[in-house]
């Protein structure tokens, strides 16, 4: 655990200095395209489902409903012009750094639920995935991402539990690179 931790600073530190300019210029071009603040900040659920707030470059409406985007009617009604890609490039993830450097997540993990997802949150406290930081990519978001039911999520943050390791997750990092890379698994 100290050095998944170490690693994730050392990584999320360097990561927040290369990747400086490029937050620079989506945080203004979310000011530019849409009113309302640059940040999302989402209430999420942490190790052992400790709530706390996860930071997102926005993507919705200011007046998006709080739920999980695939429960929303027509969810593309809601974005913002820039939205879209913001969400098919990951980059509304770039300020998860943040919690990366703060402890409050991992590069590698669980996603981090919503507040009110109590389905999933009920089943990864079940089967004790509620012990781990959650991450801002996953062994679910490799074989499925938006695409999962949540039995079926959870079943792949099982496995993750039960084979973590620094090995693991350079895997899940490699393979996550390339999933954005291509857009594979993203819905809105």
């Amino acid at each position: 655990m100290g050095l998944k931790r170490a690693v994730d600073f050392f990584l999320a530190l360097v990561a927040s200095i290369i990747l400086l300019f490029p937050i620079l210029v989506v945080a203004l071009c979310v000011r530019l395209t849409s009113p309302g603040p640059i940040l999302y900040w989402s209430k999420r659920v942490g190790r052992f489902n400790q709530i706390f707030l996860m930071p997102k470059f926005r993507s919705m409406r200011v007046d998006t409903p709080t739920v999980a985007t695939h429960l929303l009617e027509n969810p593309e009604r809601f974005l913002t012009p820039i939205g879209s890609f913001l969400r098919k490039s990951s980059l509304d993830e770039l300020p998860q750094l943040w919690c990366i450097l703060g402890g409050k997540m991992s590069f590698v993990g669980p996603r981090p639920a919503l507040y009110n997802q109590y389905d999933l949150i009920e089943l990864r406290t079940a089967h004790g995935v509620d012990k781990l930081l959650p991450g801002l990519t996953g062994w679910a978001q490799i074989n499925g991402r938006d695409e999962l039911p949540i039995p079926e999520k959870v079943k792949f943050d099982i496995e993750y539990l039960e084979r973590r390791s620094i090995g693991f997750d350079m895997r899940i990092l490699f393979l996550t690179a390339e999933k954005v890379l291509r857009r594979r698994g993203i819905k809105h």
